[in-house]
């Protein structure tokens, strides 16, 4: 009898191929973790045919690197990336800055010239036609004041500019229109005797109705843009003088015509005043 040989069965073999690919991924990542973390600096060129390098080795079809944000240290020869990733040149953006600081003080300088002109022609009117009691110019780096005594103007205790005064207004709307891009503010003030009338409930009343009224006379001509023009009224509040005297009242009963600086610094505004 033939005897027969009798083969014991085996396990089959587990396919092991996947440790090649998956030791070549490791590797790849181990070398990718050393090149990050020796980076001092970064030349954005090589960084990016590293990156392309690493997106064709993998064969993902997106690197890893693709939307990495960089972060240079050392020289990095005055650029700067944005939010964006694009590149300021922070000599441009100084350069700029300073360009735009000059146009603003150029702007400033053109400003107090014409403002310094028209202060000129009204003082030139003031003299010519002997009211230098009755008018006042005040020139700051704030704005051009006009200030006009109530006498000059108004009958007591009225809001309608006198007919020999309309003259006044006119002639300083004539000179407004040939600066009509600038703010024009017509305030009026009172003394501090107090007002109650038919017409007038207060001095609240009376410096507000006068103000109005001569900015009426004002945008008579058409010349000037009234959105440029405000009137207000500030009452017995605002006085320039001692209300315990005749003259101290005088000088606040008055209408004062502000042409205002577009762009004069505030904190300076006080710094230069011209009488």
């Amino acid at each position: 009898m033939s005897r027969k040989h009798r083969h014991e069965e085996h396990e089959e073999h587990v396919d092991e191929s996947w440790l090649i690919p998956y030791a070549d991924l490791l590797t790849l990542l181990l070398a990718l973790f050393i090149v990050l973390y020796s980076m001092n600096s970064v030349d954005v060129k090589k960084f990016e045919e590293m990156s392309k390098a690493f997106n064709i080795a993998l064969s993902t079809g997106s690197g890893v690197l693709t939307e990495t944000a960089i972060v240079k240290s050392g020289e990095d020869d005055g650029k700067k990336q944005d939010e964006e990733g694009g590149k300021i040149d922070s000599k441009d953006q100084s350069k700029n800055q300073t360009d735009a600081e000059k146009a603003r003080e150029e702007l400033v300088k053109q400003e107090q010239k014409d403002l310094e002109d028209l202060k000129k022609k009204v003082d030139a009117y003031i003299k010519k036609n002997g009211l230098t009691t009755d008018l006042e110019t005040k020139l700051n780096l704030s704005q051009l004041m006009i200030t006009i005594s109530d006498n000059a103007l108004f009958a007591p205790a009225q809001a309608n500019v006198k007919p020999e005064s309309k003259a006044l207004a006119i002639a300083i709307g004539k000179m407004l229109q040939q600066y009509p891009d600038y703010e024009v503010i017509v305030s009026g003030h009172t003394d501090t005797t107090p007002i109650s009338t038919v017409f007038f409930k207060s001095n609240w009343d009376l410096s507000s109705m006068r103000a109005i009224r001569f900015m009426d006379i004002l945008l008579e001509n058409k010349q000037l843009k009234p959105e440029r023009f405000s009137a207000i009224g500030y009452g017995e509040y605002r006085p320039v003088a001692d209300n315990k005297t005749a003259a101290g009242k005088a000088k606040n009963r008055r209408v004062e015509v502000s042409i205002i600086h577009t762009y004069a610094d505030a904190t300076n505004a006080q710094s230069l005043t011209v009488k």
